[in-house]
């Protein structure tokens, strides 16, 4: 897996001269990654660079030493690529984004989608409730309805969609098209939405 991490800005819209369409599009801030660990396989059992991004104050005593060792300030964020496609991979170097990335090409994003707390099954699953008010019924155009069954089969399935924690989870999103990259700024156009709230940290991978 080839990527790099970066951070949520927010979303603009971008205009499309070529079809005449306004593209709407996700801000990401792609500052460079610092190379934290270099595993190998006669060492760790495998092949990987551990990929540190933004810079965090206060650590704990072993992830000191950590970064320490590769000679990088303590990150707020370390993720691990699989297969990363560096020229020469060196600890404690800057990795940038367009080493890895090019304008026009498609990617994957993956990141942590809001949380939205303890929610109903119509927030949660879409559900249209009950129904009205008629026959004396009320206070139920939200509710499940009914989730299972009398004496057989006398227990209610697993995964049933039931009202419970929404959002919080790991959300990947698979062909997202740069549309601009600006390497002074550091930043990244994706078009289309990418999940997670504002600065939130994400991984771009091809």
């Amino acid at each position: 897996m080839t990527g790099i991490i970066g951070k949520k800005i927010g979303m603009t819209t971008v205009f499309d001269t070529k079809n005449n369409k306004q593209l709407p599009c996700t801000v990401i801030s792609v500052e460079p990654n610092f190379i934290t660990q270099i595993k190998t396989k006669e060492k760790d059992g495998y092949d990987a660079i551990q990929l540190g991004y933004g810079k965090k104050k206060n650590v704990s005593y072993p992830l000191q030493g950590h970064f320490k060792k590769a000679n990088v300030e303590p990150c707020a964020t370390i993720t691990e690529f699989r297969g990363l496609m560096l020229s020469a991979p060196v600890l404690g170097k800057a990795v940038h984004c367009q080493e890895i990335f090019e304008e026009e090409e498609y990617i994957d994003v993956i990141g942590t989608s809001k949380g939205k707390g303890f929610q109903g099954v119509v927030k949660r699953h879409g559900f249209s409730g009950v129904g009205g008010q008629t026959h004396g019924q009320h206070n139920r155009e939200r509710a499940p309805g009914s989730i299972g069954g009398c004496s057989y089969p006398a227990r209610v399935f697993k995964n049933m969609r039931m009202a419970g924690q929404t959002g919080n989870k790991r959300v990947g999103v698979a062909n997202l098209k740069i549309l601009k990259m600006m390497p002074k700024e550091n930043i990244l156009l994706l078009q289309g939405s990418v999940p997670g709230a504002r600065n939130s940290f994400i991984i771009l991978k091809k």
